[in-house]
């Protein structure tokens, strides 16, 4: 189960890492970085991909089992439907109780550290001053272009285009400088450069030519600190505790099925494990296959999980059908309970008559 989860994961993080490549392109970001935002986006996938991890490798154990005439041995030295059963049931219990621990604790964790480091990263004036050979427009009336950055971290080839101030452009060039952080955000200290400006109630040029010019950015970006939490950084108290005042009656509905689906996901492993340990152990055994078992209860887990996905939709709209996701991932279990705990069906005999 481990492997096969390892392996869907990495297939998950190649083909959802390629949405922050943009961020090294864009904003410069370093490698170590890029490996960990895309990194901390992957506990989001477990608690889908876990379960049908489990699903796959009972369908392959079991089915290898029977194919091998194993089970047939075991039947014969007396073991019971559910001790056949045991080993997946427990390992089913204890995929449970990890994606418990998932939906609780570690995703809403690594989705807050994700959001912030992105938000961070989107919104970090000096990490776009950083790039070389390109006009960056920092913010609404500021452009900054940077020919070369030494490894020192100096700056060589700066240009600066400020129309902040209504009817004023200003222009300032310099040959180098460097990128402080000053009490007001980030500023650039420019040296040995010019500084023009013009005023469009004035046709005249004036310029300034300076060793020393600093320029103040105007602090990080609005906004900063005052970032909207994601409905998966919220814990479950907070999810629980969340009142329709604070929120529009969509952003309520929304906070309140993201609860119940912490909840709910979970319980796929003991409802896909019992689909699958139903499917395989309540038949006797064919020389065939099982390939038609196998296809019935990929049929039916697929089945389950279209339903969960429609409850959760239709919650969404409408919170009286909460029960509706509890119905749909708990209602397989007493069904497939019933059907294991059926003696295995014998093959019928044709008897022939001898005169």
């Amino acid at each position: 189960m481990v492997l096969v989860t390892i392996g869907l994961l990495s297939i998950l993080w190649l083909t959802q890492s390629l949405r922050f490549v943009e961020l090294i392109v864009n904003q410069g970001i370093s490698s170590w970085t890029f490996l960990t935002i895309s990194l901390l986006f992957i506990p989001n996938f477990l608690p889908h991909i876990l379960p049908i991890s489990l699903f796959s490798i009972i369908l392959f154990t079991y089915n290898r089992l029977t194919m091998d005439r194993e089970l047939v041995v075991m039947r014969a030295a007396g073991m019971s439907q559910w001790g056949l059963a045991k080993p997946a049931l427990l390992l089913a219990l204890a995929a449970t109780i990890f994606g418990y621990g998932l939906n609780i604790w570690i995703i809403p964790k690594s989705a807050q550290e994700f959001r912030e480091l992105q938000w961070t990263i989107r919104n970090n004036i000096s990490g776009l001053l950083l790039q070389e050979g390109a006009f960056t427009q920092v913010q609404q009336g500021l452009t900054v272009y940077v020919r070369e950055r030494s490894p020192d971290g100096a700056l060589h080839g700066i240009l600066v285009h400020d129309s902040r101030e209504p009817g004023t452009e200003v222009t300032l060039t310099a040959e180098r400088g460097a990128l402080m952080q000053g009490d007001s955000g980030p500023r650039v200290m420019m040296l040995n450069g010019a500084r023009q400006e013009r005023r469009q109630d004035d046709l005249n040029l004036s310029v300034l030519y300076f060793d020393s010019y600093t320029i103040d950015f105007g602090g990080p970006q609005p906004g900063l600190e005052a970032r909207s939490r994601d409905d998966r950084e919220l814990s479950i108290r907070e999810l629980h505790a969340a009142s329709p005042e604070d929120y529009s009656p969509t952003g309520f509905r929304r906070l309140k099925v993201e609860l119940h689906q912490r909840l709910v996901t979970p319980l796929n492993h003991l409802t896909f494990a019992m689909i699958a340990l139903a499917t395989l152990l309540s038949g006797s055994f064919n020389r065939r296959g099982q390939a038609p078992r196998v296809l019935t209860a990929v049929g039916l887990m697929v089945m389950v999980q279209a339903a969960a996905l429609g409850t959760g939709n239709l919650a969404a709209n409408d919170l009286r059908f909460v029960p509706l996701m509890y119905v749909t991932a708990l209602l397989p279990l007493p069904i497939a309970a019933w059907v294991l705990l059926r003696p295995p069906r014998r093959p019928r005999t044709v008897l022939s008559a001898s005169s």
